[in-house]
């Protein structure tokens, strides 16, 4: 069977019914475990120098990504991370996700926050690959809303 060709790049998104400075203080690398269900551990990696911003994702499967911080904006609300490292190893080259938080300043959603969580990953990236970005994302985010707004 030829390969089927595919965007090698994903974006999901939300409305979280709660206040940006919330969503954004909930989206740290090392904090993911705490909201994303299908992770069991997110910590700083040991061993690093201090320089370095990588933290490991234990997921509940077992799969475990080291990842990398390459940017963090508090003033535009942004961070940027890559796959350094992967157990099983990864089906493709590398991926470079991005997780902006917006403030809602009008309408029905006034003080809530729209969140996306973009992916680009290397062309030897398949369909199956981006497929299942799409679905994780979109469920990391309503993991993150539930986590936000369960009171």
């Amino acid at each position: 069977m030829a390969n089927i060709p595919t965007s090698t790049s994903v974006r999901e998104s939300a409305v979280i019914e709660a206040h940006p400075s919330d969503v954004w203080h909930a989206i740290k690398l090392q904090d993911f475990a705490k909201w994303w269900t299908r992770l069991e551990k997110s910590e700083w990696e040991k061993g690093q120098s201090p320089e370095t911003d990588i933290v490991r994702w234990t997921f509940k499967d077992g799969t475990v990504l080291d990842v990398k911080q390459e940017e963090h904006s508090t003033i535009d609300h942004y961070i940027t991370y890559s796959v350094i490292a992967c157990q099983p190893p990864l089906s493709y080259t590398s991926v470079v996700s991005t997780i902006r938080v917006y403030p809602v300043t009008t309408g029905k959603h006034e003080n809530h926050t729209f969140i996306t969580w973009s992916g680009n990953y290397s062309s030897d990236a398949d369909a199956g690959v981006i497929e299942d970005a799409k679905f994780k994302r979109r469920e990391a985010l309503a993991d993150l809303e539930k986590a936000l707004t369960k009171k």
